[in-house]
Formats: C-alpha cells, structure tokens, sequence
C-alpha cells in the first residue's frame, strides 16, 4: 500500500447531505427559517434535552451559555486548563475570571477535589469538559455545584453520543454546548448547540443569538406601533446558524449512532495492540462512562523510550500521519501569561501535554488505515526503544 496521507480527523458527507443541502438552497429560506427549528428538536431529543439552540460555532456555544448564567466582571469560573482556548476565552468574553484546577491522572479530565479547592465566594460556574469524548466525574461535580450553588456548564465538543451512567452528554448540567466542525461527531460545516432543561435559560440563549431582539409580544416592553415591530431587550450578538447548515445537521444526525459506532471500533482496535506495547500508554475508561471517542490520545512512556515527543511526533509525520497535540495548557499562550497566569499552576496538566500525541481517528477510516497507522505507530517507536 502507498504511504497515502492519513489525517487525525475528517468529516464524512454522503449523497445524502448533499442532498438535504441542496433542496433547502432551492426553497424560500437560506436562513431564520424552518429547519433551524427542525435541528434543534432533533438535536435536543438525541441528547434528551428539554430544549437546543443552535448557533454560529462551538465558541458561540460557549459565549452565550457563560451570558445565560449570568458570569460578569469579578466572577470566577473554573475550569481545565486541557482543553481548547475558547472554553477559557468564554468566561473572558464576559469579563469573568477563569480559573484552573487541576486534572484526574487517569481521565485526563478536571478532578472533582480540585474543583472544591478551587472556590471562592467569587465562583459563579464550573465549565467540565469532556475531554476526548470521556464524560467527567459529572455525579460529584454536581454535588459540589449544589452544594455550593454553582451553574454548570459542560463542555461537550467532543463528548455528542457518549453517556455518564446511562444519561447522554447534553441532559445531566444546567446548559452543555457543542461543536459541529468538521473533526468533530457531526458536521455543519461551522456550528454549534447548546442544551438545556431549564426554560429561562433557552429563552436567553436565544435573544442572546439574535442581537438580543425578540418579535415575540409577550416579552415586549413598550406597546407595538405595527405587525413589523420587534424590540432589543439587551445586548446580544449575532450567532445565528443558517438553514443550509441546519439541514447538513439534520442529515448528519440521522448517522450520528452510526459514527459513533465506528469510532468505538476502531479505539478498540487501537486498544487492542497499543495495550501490551512497550512506551505507549492507552487512554483509561473510567467505570460507568461511554466514551464517543473524539480523539484517540496516547500518552508516551519516555523514560523507556530514547527520544522526547517532538521527535516521535516529527517522525510520525514524516511516516504521513497528521498526528496532533490536544492541548497546549490553555495559561501557556502569551495572551494568558499577559493575564499573569504563570507555568507551573497545574503540574499534572503540564506532565500530560509534554507526553500526548493524537492519532488518526474518525468514522470514514477504512480497517486498512487503522492497520496502516498502527505499522507506522509501531515503526517509529521502535526506532527509539
């Protein structure tokens, strides 16, 4: 087999969402029109979810949860510093303060007694991220959150079909946003969700969405001059999600169990020989979770092996895999050393990026890609045993 380009993600679009794209680019709404609505109930009822508003993008998502939860200037959210920026850049975006705890050694998600030692009486939110599609410790962060009454907000970009104790991902926190980029479960290209079960956040979310303007008159203030009236009750953004990508959704979740499916066999296969080999390190399932498999993260054993992780990983690419790091401990980057967070807030956090490396995982890989990244996985640590 030719040494072919694999890379760590890809979507997968069919005939048929080119299909469900086409027909609505034919019809009277490219936009704010019918199949927004058609997504989100479909949405919501995947992840058994009261309520699901779509919006621009994953951080969208997270923007305008970190508003419906009220998070301003002198609030404190905590959160994990692995984890992509924009988790972090939310609470900023408010003009809140993230603050980092520290991660499971195991999971490599956020640790629950972290969390309790992270509060202050400034902690207005905890924002858990399901890193890789493994659902966090959700039953103890929920009793820390009630007990100290703290909004909720999980991050789910990589979590869509995985479930903590036979409850999807999307139903167990006050709000659980998601993304629909193209590495992710399911595409619309850009896009992004966010569920509830709460009825007053969904109605913030979605003025939030529209520049903070309703049409609906039960909200209005003032008395109408006409049927063309609306009203701006705050400051809001436009994050709206269009009906093209919306009817891309809609096709993409009807295969989203099927996506799912296959991402789980191929983890196995992955499981199944890096388990025994010598310098690599598996991702540890925690008990009562289903992992949705977003990305297949290994950890490297370097003392038993003879190179550090940029070597393996320049070595990796070299043998045509677009392996990748997730992530940069969110404090590195130069805008939050301005901010004065300092290396060091997080050892274990920062043990784990000096060791990870992402390989190749998504639904369209065929079992002779699989094969063929665990050959050159085995040919380039071999070279340093």
């Amino acid at each position: 087999m030719d040494n072919k380009f694999i890379p760590y993600g890809s979507q997968w679009i069919d005939e048929n969402d080119i299909k469900a794209v086409t027909k609505t680019m034919k019809s009277d709404f490219l936009t704010t029109g019918p199949k927004i609505d058609e997504f989100e109930e479909k949405f919501a009822d995947y992840v058994d979810a009261e309520y699901a508003v779509a919006v621009a993008n994953g951080t969208a998502a997270l923007h305008a949860a970190s508003f419906a939860a009220g998070i301003s200037k002198g609030d404190e959210v905590i959160t994990t510093p692995i984890t992509f920026a924009a988790t972090a850049n939310s609470v900023l975006y408010q003009g809140g303060t993230p603050v980092f705890a520290a991660i499971d050694k195991e999971t490599y998600n956020i640790d629950p007694k972290s969390i309790e030692e992270k509060i202050t009486d400034k902690t207005k939110a905890i924002i858990p991220v399901h890193y890789t599609g493994q659902p966090c410790a959700m039953d103890e962060i929920k009793e820390i959150t009630d007990r100290y009454d703290l909004t909720i907000i999980e991050d789910g970009a990589h979590a869509l079909g995985a479930t903590y104790k036979d409850k999807k991902v999307g139903s167990i926190g006050d709000m659980t946003t998601f993304s629909f980029h193209p590495v992710k479960h399911i595409t619309t290209g850009e896009g992004g969700m966010i569920t509830t079960d709460s009825k007053a956040l969904y109605e913030k979310l979605k003025k939030f969405r529209t520049h903070g303007i309703t049409k609906d008159e039960s909200n209005y203030i003032n008395e109408t001059d006409g049927p063309w009236y609306h009203e701006q009750l705050m400051l809001g953004f436009n994050y709206r999600m269009t009906d093209i990508q919306c009817a891309l959704g809609i096709s993409q979740l009807e295969k989203a169990d099927k996506f799912l499916k296959r991402r789980k066999e191929i983890a196995e296969k992955y499981n199944n020989v890096f388990k025994d080999m010598e310098g690599i390190e598996i991702p540890y399932q925690a008990n009562n979770t289903n992992s949705s498999w977003h990305i297949y993260v290994i950890q490297l054993e370097l003392d038993k092996l003879t190179a550090n992780r940029k070597e393996i990983f320049e070595e990796l690419q070299k043998e045509n895999l677009g392996v990748n790091v997730h992530y940069i401990p969110v404090y590195y980057h130069p805008y939050y050393q301005k901010l004065e967070y300092e290396k060091g807030l997080c050892p274990n956090a920062e043990k784990l990026y000096e060791r990870i490396i992402t390989i190749p995982l998504f639904p369209k890989m065929k079992d002779k890609d699989v094969k063929e990244v665990i050959k050159r996985v085995k040919n380039v640590l071999n070279k340093y045993k």
